[in-house]
């Protein structure tokens, strides 16, 4: 008789003992995946016990499974690969904060910003129509200096300081050393943590952001980031400001 000719096993119509299962016949190691939850459902015991983990067939072939024997090398595979010194990879030292000005992302140390504040009315300041001073904005009720990082850094149009006090997206709160000011930009991505030893050398050739002001060049998501040195440029910032 070929395999396809076999008759197949009868299921008996008398319910089966207490914790007896009434697919003996069907390999009861595996009946969970034929007339199981894992099957086609058709298991009696399923209207008693709901779930195929809560009949004692299925719990038996887990404890055997559970009390066999290990298998040849074993012990020695499992303490070889528990014995190996673990490589932790050295956590991330630095973080700033990613921000775009025009088509340059740029970045500066998270601990110099305090705050990231919506576009609002940047007044201009009498006398002051030329230079990097944007003007003063009004943050939580109090009077900041506002600046335009762009000139300083190249990136903006010299007659584009009329027309930047209220064409921008974020105004960036920032303190440096005791020097509290802002400047607009155009987005922000927020905090990003990275190694030092990331960093990449400027190209020789690099004409914005001012190279004076780059530390270096992070990889973060297929773009360069200019990472700014933060006291070059606040030190230029406040020789500006006076």
């Amino acid at each position: 008789m070929s395999h396809s000719d076999s008759p197949t096993p009868v299921i008996p119509d008398a319910p089966a003992p207490a914790g007896a299962c009434p697919h003996d016949e069907l390999q009861p190691a595996a009946c969970w995946n034929q007339v199981g939850v894992y099957g086609d459902g058709s298991c009696p015991e399923l209207l008693r016990l709901v779930h195929c983990r809560n009949c004692p067939v299925y719990a038996a072939a887990g404890t055997q499974l559970l009390n066999r024997p290990l298998p040849p090398g074993y012990r020695h595979e499992q303490t070889r690969h528990f014995a190996v010194e673990k490589k932790l990879g050295e956590p991330a030292k630095t973080s700033g904060v990613i921000f775009r000005l025009r088509a340059e992302w740029l970045a500066l140390p998270t601990q110099a910003f305090q705050e990231v504040a919506e576009r609002r009315p940047i007044h201009s300041l009498p006398h002051r129509r030329r230079g990097i001073v944007l003007g003063l904005a009004n943050i939580r009720g109090e009077l900041l200096i506002c600046v335009s990082l762009g000139h300083l850094l190249g990136l903006e149009p010299a007659g584009f300081l009329e027309a930047l006090r209220s064409e921008y997206h974020r105004l960036l709160v920032v303190n440096w050393q005791g020097n509290r000011l802002a400047f607009p930009v155009d987005e922000v991505h927020g905090p990003h943590r990275f190694h030092l030893q990331e960093l990449e050398q400027p190209p020789a050739a690099l004409a914005k952001p001012n190279p004076a002001f780059t530390r270096g060049v992070l990889r973060w998501q297929r773009r360069g980031v200019g990472l700014l040195d933060a006291d070059s440029l606040f030190t230029t910032l406040n020789r500006s400001l006076t």
